[in-house]
Order: C-alpha cells, then sequence, then structure tokens
C-alpha cells in the first residue's frame, strides 16, 4: 500500500500591501499600483543610502583635483596637505597592488599611493581623447 503525504497549499500575500494574491503562481503584487509603490520606495531608500558615499568621493576629487592642479600627470606631496583639506582616506572607487607591492587606490580618474605616513604620490589617468 504507498503512503500518501497530504500537501498543504500556504495562501501567498502581496509583498507591500500584504493582501491575499489571486492568480498565477509566481505573482508577488497584488496590483500594478502596489509594484509601482513598492520600487518607487525601494529607489528612494537606495538614493539615501547611495547619496553620501556619492558625496564623499566627489568631494576627494575635487580635492585630488585641487592639489594637483589641471595640467599636471603626477605630484607628490606632504599627507598634511590632504588631512587639512579633510580628504577621506577610506572612501575610493577601486584599489590594487601595483609591481612593488604598494597599494594604489583610485578615485575615478586619480589615484594614489601612500609612500610612507608624510608622502603621498598623486597621479592622473591619462585621457582617451
Amino acid at each position: 500500500m504507498a503512503n500518501k503525504t497530504k500537501i498543504t497549499k500556504t495562501k501567498k500575500t502581496c509583498k507591500l500591501c500584504k493582501n491575499e494574491l489571486v492568480g498565477r503562481l509566481g505573482k508577488v503584487f497584488c496590483s500594478i499600483g502596489c509594484k509601482n509603490e513598492y520600487h518607487v520606495k525601494l529607489r528612494r531608500v537606495n538614493k539615501l543610502a547611495t547619496n553620501n558615499v556619492d558625496l564623499i568621493l566627489h568631494r576627494n576629487r575635487s580635492i585630488l583635483l585641487e592639489v594637483m592642479g589641471k595640467n599636471s600627470r603626477q605630484k607628490k606631496i606632504s599627507r598634511l596637505i590632504l588631512d587639512k583639506k579633510k580628504f577621506n582616506y577610506s572612501y575610493v572607487t577601486s584599489y590594487h597592488l601595483n609591481v612593488h607591492n604598494k597599494m594604489v587606490n583610485h578615485v575615478y580618474d586619480f589615484s594614489w599611493i601612500i609612500f610612507s605616513d608624510e608622502e603621498i604620490l598623486i597621479f592622473r589617468k591619462k585621457d582617451k581623447n
């Protein structure tokens, strides 16, 4: 005799308003309105979270541009200069180790290497024009 297991179905609810869903199996929202409102709220939360980081990154780039000037490609400066301008070393767009095993930090088109507690080499990527 075969043992039959009873399968119970659970009622799914709308991800936003928690109303019971009726229709296809993979449905997540009860209406287009709930779907739109959910995504608008999601974008708003994401924008708030990323705006602060973007502001810091843009400020860091502005500081590097100010220190370097428009025409310089490479410059060695005292770390105190960046510290006085409140440069935030923790925020970078990317980083890597160079062939000399030094950490190269990038903020958009600028890069810097910390040589010691006192010296920083800043360089700018070449334009593709």
